[in-house]
């Protein structure tokens, strides 16, 4: 299955209590139990949701991911891999990063202890160099929003590997259609799914 099938067919492609041939919304929020102890495969919406779930294993297959998150935007899914850091720890970011991105970053997450520093991705010399003792994430988006700068991947990738990084990448510009960040060697991959991968 190529990706022009995968954003069709990948996951459940029919809805399987209907037999419909798409996944229906489905606009619900608490799930019948015939036990109240054990709960049965889906208890709240918030932890699952068949349409999420669907959108989930299409995102997987298209990005050739282990999983995949679907957040209610694209800065919560930001800030939640973000949070996979702790207190004191280093970030190293693409200087020309999202405006939402960079609020977050140098607002509330450094009130949190997170340290940043911007970094023109462009040159994996700059990148290299921005890297210290508790530095434990690289995160890049390219290209950049809003100058548009492209960063090498694969560089990035190699040189997050070597120093034992986590490594983000905001891929919302090239979609998984048209770039594979995880191919390249990434760890995460993000979207907000309603500008280019929405349209």
């Amino acid at each position: 299955m190529d990706d022009r099938t995968k954003l069709i067919h990948a996951g459940k492609d029919r809805d399987p209590y209907t037999g419909a041939s798409a996944i229906p919304i489905y606009q619900i929020s608490t799930y019948d139990q015939a036990d109240p102890v054990k709960l049965g495969e889906r208890d709240y919406a918030r932890g699952d949701n068949p349409t999420r779930e669907a959108l989930e294993e299409v995102m997987a297959a298209l990005e050739g991911g282990a999983d995949a998150y679907a957040f209610g935007s694209g800065m919560a899914a930001i800030g939640s891999t973000l949070l996979l850091l702790s207190p004191g720890d280093h970030v190293v970011a693409t200087e020309d990063v999202y405006g939402g991105t960079y609020r977050l970053l140098t607002t509330l997450l450094k009130r949190w202890g997170l340290e940043v520093t911007f970094v023109d991705m462009s040159d994996p010399e700059k990148v290299e160099a921005a890297i210290n003792d508790n530095t434990r994430a690289l995160f890049a988006e390219t290209p950049s929003n809003p100058v548009l700068k492209i960063a090498d991947l694969a560089a990035m990738a190699e040189i997050a590997k070597r120093h034992g990084l986590l490594s983000i990448v905001d891929n919302t510009f090239m979609t998984p259609y048209l770039q594979k960040p995880l191919e390249l060697g990434f760890d995460v991959s993000v979207h907000s799914a309603t500008k280019f991968l929405g349209g």
